[in-house]
């Protein structure tokens, strides 16, 4: 009997083994991210969130720089040495915003993964999120 699922066969292993292998190549998971960030006294990737200010603002993973994909010019990033690895995320995976920032950095020559899953992935593994003070008028 044919399913959904074997309708289309699998690949075969060796085709499966590459694309796999060249898929870790251009992501990390939260999990991996976490750990590194935990375990590490000086991270070799720089996080970057790549959402609203106001959204990191409200809660963003700890360390993570705030760059929304629309700053990321050569200018913006000519702070950091060009072979500097950046691993992006954003809301989840119902935003793009993270693809949009990779292929930006991406054309400006940058080494880029993605950190899948996004702060929802973040927050469904159990890892806290920073929070900024809010400024409250004097």
């Amino acid at each position: 009997m044919t399913t959904a699922v074997t309708q289309v066969p699998p690949a075969p292993s060796a085709a499966a083994l590459a694309h796999f292998e060249a898929l870790m190549g251009f992501e990390t998971d939260c999990w991996d991210v976490h750990h590194s960030l935990t375990t590490s006294d000086a991270p070799d990737f720089v996080l970057l969130d790549v959402r609203s200010p106001a959204l990191f603002a409200a809660g963003h993973v700890p360390s993570a720089v705030n760059l929304p994909h629309g700053k990321m010019i050569e200018r913006n990033m000519a702070k950091w040495p060009a072979d500097t690895l950046f691993v992006v995320y954003c809301a989840g995976p119902h935003c793009n915003g993270a693809c949009k920032a990779a292929i930006r950095l991406a054309r400006l020559g940058r080494p880029v993964k993605l950190m899948i899953g996004g702060v929802e992935g973040w927050k469904d593994e159990g890892f806290d999120l920073a929070v900024e003070p809010v400024a409250v008028p004097a």
